[in-house]
């Protein structure tokens, strides 16, 4: 838990003077509070599954089961939960794609 809170102060100090000179897209934003867990740019650096390569289908289909519950995790259910669909689809193309860059 501490680990995400200063993950979360630290994206946060980062978000400020680039919101202001424009900032990363909305896609970027949600994408950042993955990294806590699944590592930067969804290369895991130990036991969490890493998002890198994965396609965005499977990537949106998980975050969908783990929002309703069909598949168990340990806080995924409870972080699903707190997207929209459209929020779903911006995070799970924005690891989809990253692969292709």
């Amino acid at each position: 838990m501490k680990k995400l809170f200063y993950s979360i102060i630290l994206m946060s100090i980062w978000l400020l003077p680039n919101l202001a000179i424009g900032g990363p897209d909305r896609a970027t934003l949600l994408s950042m509070s993955c990294a806590a867990c699944h590592g930067t740019d969804g290369k895991s650096p130990g036991a969490m599954p890493g998002l890198y390569g994965k396609s965005s289908e499977y990537i949106e289909d998980q975050m969908i089961h783990f929002r309703n519950d069909e598949r168990k995790g340990t806080v995924m259910n409870r972080i699903a939960k707190g997207y929209t669909e459209a929020d779903i689809k911006l995070i799970a193309s924005y690891f989809g794609n990253l692969a292709n860059k």
